[in-house]
């Protein structure tokens, strides 16, 4: 052979090492880093020598056994064999085998070993557990073992068996096939078909395949209490009082046959394996299978209602506990189908607290009017949050992120998106109670620099948003200049609480609806960047930044990032690793990136925390919160089981789907992993600039959450550690809730006899602001609950029967963090006897109202397009208050408008009004609308006003004012149009056209 050709293979062979290497280097080696950068190496290291000693462990054990199953079989291999046409045709192959058999035996157990190995590296979560376990203090009602045992012991045994099981039949098929290759077995021979050692062999593979079914047997006990047999979840009569002797005595049986096919090695003959199988087989089918069947057939199906109540009564007791709704607190409410004038006066209090902004829908709005420039974003559903106002109350607050999405368009390429457009830049808050005499949300936090009365409350801070949920999967900072922010980002028409509509004086008119290319709306420069009409904001008004070190650069400031929330690229090995790893060599060919410089990323908050806590599932609604100068994401997270006995199972992802995980990015389901058992055990922090993460232990009494702890210890903080100023930012987290209403459907119901009938069965209602099925979200909002003294924020959400639309409950969960009723379920149950009307028949009773639709068809005829916002559901006035509001969007929608909110629509018992705000709404309950709140609707019409059309109160029927807002729109259009096109005649053309709009709109207002 050439020299060339000698070197070509260990050349190619030490390539393919060097890539393997670099390879495995840029998953591991960059995951320890990452770790070592945000504190939480002790994971990492648990993690990898856990996987590392179950796969040596699976690896080894299965090589073992099947190593030495095919050993054995070789070394007894007979030495002279019979001459048959089988043995010559077998020749072959044995001649062909012999002079590889040692590489083929490593390579065929260490192939096995390899796959074992990394399969049971995969069960690592399993072991910990079992290996760190708490009690629950609980034991089941059937064995009277700690609940810990089937959450943490069982799961693992029933690895270990299913291991074993795999390894011996695999030895078994080893030993066959080496038996026959080399004589040992011979399927065509007459007389006796294996040799002595072969029937030696095999018999004791089965004697041991025999005794892990005893075993199994006997583990099958316990797993009764996971049965899905009986009417409810759990051991049911028939797993109790047949199906678990059943497996005792199969247990017994599988005992007596292992010994007789250990006896067999004396005997050395087939019959006694092969009797021993039969006498398995058929104990198995007559008394694992035939014996129970009949019980239920002839026992439990004629008296099932009877039979199975015990075990519906720990059904019922066991998932009440586990989805922790045991203590809820069910009130029966009467509620009252008449408002009277007297009641609604007493509850003026009340009404400046309901929320009307709808988070789902005010997302455009903070787009068009504090999106500043087009490469920032916002979510389509913002949060609910709550915040101190100047005076010291606790306002219900629409806040969000405005994140970075990418580059401008036509600017987007690798270098702009990871280098220089790196992060957003900060918060937009809204009071979710109040907007501007346009419909518009009345500001707490705007601008860029950030301004407003939230950061008067809580301070200054840093704006800067590293870490969100939007922008690209790694940017490298400290390397290329960063955009930080423009300069000329102000806005002076920004709707504070300082131009709110003061409840007593009115409110909005839907008349007035205006897009923002009206006279006070942001216009565009020739470059296609909004800004200001009357002025610009430079950077001498504030940079909030922290220690920032920045500079200016035309319309731009820059920013060199100070913190260190990502890995350090501090030698060109790293580069290449990172290189590797997103697969970009442009990393390693820039040369802006020094030692100095910092590649971020697994920037999502969730994904943050899930990666640091792989034992946590993440809420799929992390929000920001300004705490103590940063910007904090906060994620709700949970531990969760499958191993609670007798709770009902869930579908994590069925039952945390709603009209916000269908319809948008924003708010994601839960993975669909199949549970029985949840608590919102940690509230986790990302800082949103640096990236730490912190665990704060919320239920430390959950037994999961401790074994977790004993795995990783001190990864979870203590409780008392979080700041009282970060406490009052926590509530109490939306899937979990869902969960809860979900499994609320049915277990409300604590007799067995009722829950057998089924007749009192839940159903989420459709939420009916939408089309099809998708359940309706729950709500944010302050409400005061029957017998409480003081209104509480709250997570609420409502049931209807089963096969129906009318109210059958109203349910709601404490959600303020300082109150001591936290996390209190409360239900308000309906008694049959009163019928009220559900969400979907409430809105049909607002689309069918002849002075509703004599408000709304103005609107809807005219290019206006009509939003419903959020149809809330409220105790008030000893009844149920279903508030909606309506935004009006002009000009068909599209890029230039936005929706405002114009009109209110109420329904209390069987009546339904609307106006132009909540108070207008209520007093238009009554008729003709003179109701107590006089001061606040507006409720003096002359007849001039009433002739337009505007019935109930509503206002709305104005077409001049229609007509001149239509103008407005279409010339701010044609202008934007004329803009992009360069054409400056037909944009002074096209302004002149959209002043004289807006004086005629002034005049019809």
């Amino acid at each position: 052979m050439p020299r060339r050709s000698r070197l070509l293979a260990p050349v190619a062979a030490a390539v393919v090492v060097i890539i393997f290497a670099l390879m495995l280097a840029a998953n591991y080696w960059t995951d320890y880093k990452w770790f070592s950068s945000v504190g939480y190496t002790s994971v990492f290291m648990t993690e990898l020598w856990t996987r590392v000693m179950l796969f040596a462990g699976g690896g080894v054990v299965m090589a073992l056994i099947v190593g030495a199953s095919i050993y054995f079989a070789y070394r007894t291999r007979p030495l002279s064999r019979p001459m048959s046409l089988e043995q010559q045709g077998l020749d072959r192959y044995r001649m062909s085998v012999d002079p590889h058999r040692k590489l083929i035996f490593w390579l065929v157990i260490g192939g096995l070993g390899l796959i074992a190995g990394a399969s049971a590296s995969g069960e690592w979560g399993t072991y910990l557990q079992f290996a760190n376990r708490s009690p629950f203090e609980e034991t089941d009602p059937q064995f009277g073992i700690d609940i810990s045992f089937f959450a943490f012991t069982y799961p693992f045994l029933r690895v270990i068996l299913g291991y074993l099981f795999a390894a011996v039949v695999l030895a078994f098929i080893a030993a066959v096939i080496v038996h026959y290759l080399y004589g040992g077995v011979r399927l065509q021979s007459e007389g006796q078909r294996a040799t002595p050692a072969a029937r030696v062999h095999l018999s004791v593979l089965l004697g041991v395949f025999v005794l892990l079914k005893a075993a199994a047997y006997w583990l099958d006990r316990y797993g009764l209490v996971f049965s899905d047999g009986g009417y409810a979840y759990g051991a049911s009569y028939t797993d109790v009082t047949a199906v678990l002797y059943a497996k005792m005595i199969l247990f017994v049986i599988a005992l007596i046959c292992t010994a007789l096919f250990f006896v067999n090695i004396y005997f050395k003959n087939t019959m006694v394996p092969t009797v021993s199988l039969g006498l398995l087989v058929l104990s198995a089918v007559l008394i694992g299978g035939v014996y129970p069947a009949i019980i239920q057939q002839f026992e439990v199906s004629p008296n099932e209602q009877r039979l199975e109540n015990p075990y519906i009564e720990r059904n019922i007791q066991a998932t009440r506990d586990a989805y922790d709704i045991a203590d809820s607190e069910v009130e029966t409410y009467d509620a009252q189908t008449e408002l009277s004038p007297e009641e609604l006066s007493q509850e003026t209090e009340t009404i400046p607290s309901v929320r009307l902004v709808d988070p789902a829908v005010v997302s455009q709005t903070f787009q068009q009017m504090q999106q500043v420039r087009g490469f920032y974003e916002f979510p389509e559903v913002l949060e609910v949050d709550r915040y101190q106002d100047s005076e010291g109350d606790q306002v219900d607050t629409i806040i969000a992120a405005r994140e970075l999405d990418g580059p401008p368009e036509g600017q987007d390429n690798w270098l702009t998106r990871h280098l220089v457009y790196t992060h957003g830049f900060g918060i937009v808050a809204a009071a979710g109670n109040q907007t501007d005499s346009e419909g518009r949300p009345a500001f707490t936090e705007y601008n860029i620099p950030p301004e407003g009365e939230l950061s008067d409350v809580t301070g200054e801070y840093e704006p800067r948003i590293y870490f969100g949920r939007e922008g690209a999967e790694y940017v490298i900072v400290n390397a290329e200049p960063e955009y930080d922010y423009p300069l000329d980002a102000g806005t002076e028409d920004v709707p504070t609480t300082e131009d709110a509509t003061d409840p007593e004086q009115g409110g909005p008119d839907a008349d007035n609806a205006r897009a923002p290319g009206d006279a006070e709306a942001p216009t565009q420069r020739a470059d296609g960047e909004q800004t200001d009409e009357g002025g610009e904001q430079g950077a001498d008004e504030g940079d909030s930044g922290e220690g920032q070190e920045g500079s200016e650069s035309g319309s731009q400031a820059n920013n060199h990032y100070e913190g260190d929330g990502g890995v350090l690229l501090s030698s060109f090995f790293d580069r290449i690793l990172y290189a590797i790893k997103y697969r970009e060599p442009d990393i390693l060919l820039n040369d802006a990136i020094t030692s100095e410089s910092q590649i971020i990323y697994e920037r999502d908050p969730a994904e943050r925390v899930e990666k640091v806590a792989p034992f946590l599932t993440a809420d799929g609604k992390p929000y920001p919160t300004v705490v103590d100068g940063r910007v904090q994401w906060v994620v709700d997270t949970y531990t969760t089981t499958d191993g609670y006995p007798y709770s009902t199972p869930i579908d994590l992802s069925n039952a945390t789907e709603d009209t916000f995980t269908e319809g948008t990015d924003a708010v994601q389901a839960l993975p669909g992993n199949q549970i029985n058992y949840i608590r919102n055990s940690v509230k986790a922090t990302v800082d949103a600039y640096d990236g730490t993460v912190t665990l704060y232990g919320w239920d430390e009494d959950d037994p999961v959450l401790q074994t977790w702890s004993n795995a990783f210890p001190d990864v979870v903080t203590e409780r008392g550690e979080m700041e009282d100023e970060l406490q009052q930012h926590m509530r109490y987290p939306d899937d979990i809730y869902k969960v809860q209403r979900e499994i609320m459907k049915r277990y409300h119901i604590t007799d067995a006899d009722a829950f057998y009938g089924g007749q009192d069965f839940w159903d989420v209602p459709a939420d009916p602001t939408e089309d099809g099925d998708t359940p309706e979200p729950a709500y944010r909002q302050t409400i005061q609950f029957p017998g409480d003294d003081e209104p509480s924020f709250s997570l609420t959400s409502t049931f209807v029967p089963r096969g129906r639309e009318n109210l059958s409950a109203f349910m709601a969960v404490n959600s303020d963090p300082s109150s001591e009723d936290y996390g209190q379920l409360q239900l308000l149950e309906l008694p049959r006897s009163t019928v009220i009307l559900g969400p979907g028949q409430v809105q049909n009773a607002f689309d069918s109202d002849a002075d509703v639709r004599e408000v709304l068809l103005p609107l809807e005829q005219s290019e206006a397009e009509v939003t419903n916002g959020n149809l809330l559901t409220l105790p008030f006035a000893g009844g149920l208050l279903y508030v909606e509001p309506l935004y009006v969007q002009a000009g068909g929608g599209g890029e230039a408008s936005f929706p405002l909110l114009q009109q209110v629509m109420v329904g209390f018992g069987d009546e339904v009004a609307i106006g132009t705000n909540l108070e207008d709404a209520l007093n238009n309950l009554f008729e003709g609308g003179e109701g107590p709140l006089d001061d606040g609707g507006g409720q003096e019409e002359d007849t001039e006003e009433a002739d337009t059309g505007d019935g109930g109160g509503g206002g709305g029927g104005n077409e001049e004012l229609t007509e001149a807002l239509n103008d407005a729109t279409e010339a701010y259009e044609d202008g934007q149009q004329a803009l992009e096109e360069g054409d400056f005649t037909a944009y002074d053309e096209a302004n002149e056209r959209l002043q004289d709009a807006l004086g005629r709109l002034e005049d019809a207002s």
